[in-house]
């Protein structure tokens, strides 16, 4: 005998399956990447790129201090990010650095970074510009 009730288990698999189905479908017709582990998008190359003049003020300036080998305004600016988070491509530790955007009436760092890649600081293979604290990154286009 085969159950199809809500009760049952054949019920709640196919109740399962419809919510996933649904929910990929909805994913979908925003446009929206489907969510890699943890809930993230995959990794900042699939987010789109983001021109530098339309970054906020603080982070093209940040940029361009970048390129200048500094001087940075706070003391962890440059050390080696680690990309524990894995939303930038995957590279050999010590690849990537970070530097702070200074955020209007923050008392303390706030959320905002620039990660450069790349083997010389001054000239990077590639930065990106999280808002959210590394939840989400994307890659800025010079």
């Amino acid at each position: 005998m085969i159950f199809s009730g809500p009760a049952s288990a054949g019920g709640l698999l196919r109740n399962a399956v419809l919510k996933l189905g649904l929910s990929i479908a909805v994913t979908l017709a925003v446009g929206a990447a489907v969510p890699a582990a943890h809930g993230r998008t995959p990794c900042a190359t699939t987010a789109g790129a983001v021109a530098l003049a339309a970054l906020p003020a603080e982070a093209q300036t940040t940029f361009r201090q970048i390129r200048s080998g500094g001087p940075f305004a706070y003391s962890k600016d440059g050390i080696v990010f680690g990309n524990r988070e894995r939303q930038l491509p995957a590279q050999a530790r010590g690849y990537y650095r970070e530097y702070t955007v200074r955020t209007p009436a923050a008392r303390d760092r706030g959320a905002r970074r620039i990660v450069c890649g790349g083997a010389l600081p001054t000239n990077p293979d590639a930065c990106y510009y999280t808002a959210d604290h590394y939840q989400s990154f994307r890659r800025i286009a010079e």
